[in-house]
């Protein structure tokens, strides 16, 4: 963490309005040294921890392709930036078969003060003053889970509630890369929404939730290959919405 801030902003000083604005909610496997999580720390590199991938996607995307970025800083197994405040997995207690004892028993107040609000706040602050065009939000998901026999076969997936202009873009655009596209899957935006539904939805601004697997993206080669595959299409679908 910056400045004790759960989140850093790039490329955002000289960001002009109306473009497309990157968020990274699952960007960081930090944890604070006051906070005692009881886990083993292998597991802080793993997926229960972080999206993988993800803060080097939005780091280039922000430097190298334009698109400025708002990304955390603090693991989602500290406070899930990603869930909205009265949701129990705001601060989870188990993910993925793995128990988080630190988190038992935590003061839900202090993680929602420490770092859910001053993330958000100045999310929001962002989007005013940039009236982004688009939203990408980024994350990354697992080819398998612990608690799954099942295989993920989507290479990249988009997530939507109630608003899909721009997915059914993305959806579409990424298909013609010969990729296998999830369409609300692994996950579906219908219950796993919040930063948008907060941030994008509410403002009727169009956005990309987007899921790559972390396969394609756990190398520097990889990252970059997809930051500048997802610059490409998300400025094809900012001039379609």
């Amino acid at each position: 963490m910056i400045d004790n801030l759960p989140y850093r902003q790039v490329g955002v000083e000289d960001a002009r309005a109306g473009g497309i604005l990157c968020v990274a909610d699952h960007a960081s496997n930090y944890v604070p040294d006051d906070i005692q999580l009881g886990i083993d720390p292998k597991l802080l590199n793993a997926h229960i921890a972080v999206d993988i991938g993800v803060g080097g996607m939005a780091d280039r995307l922000a430097r190298k392709h334009g698109l400025p970025a708002h990304i955390a800083t603090v693991s989602r197994l500290v406070c899930d930036l990603h869930r909205k405040e009265n949701e129990a997995a705001v601060v989870p207690s188990e993910s993925d078969g793995h128990l988080i004892p630190g988190n038992i028993g935590a003061d839900l107040a202090m993680r929602l003060e420490r770092f859910h609000r001053p993330y958000h706040t100045a999310l929001g602050k962002l989007i005013d003053r940039l009236q982004p065009r688009l939203i990408l939000a980024l994350h990354s998901f697992t080819p398998s889970l612990e608690t799954s026999d099942e295989t993920r076969p989507w290479e990249v997936g988009l997530l939507y509630n109630q608003d899909d202009r721009a997915a059914r873009h993305a959806i579409r655009l990424f298909g013609e890369q010969g990729l296998t596209v999830g369409d609300n899957e692994p996950y579906s935006g219908k219950q796993l929404n919040a930063t948008m539904d907060r941030h994008a939805e509410a403002r009727g601004i169009p956005y990309c939730t987007v899921e790559i697997r972390q396969d394609q993206v756990n190398t520097a080669a990889g990252q970059s290959r997809w930051a500048t595959l997802l610059a490409d299409i998300m400025g094809r679908v900012a001039l379609e919405v």
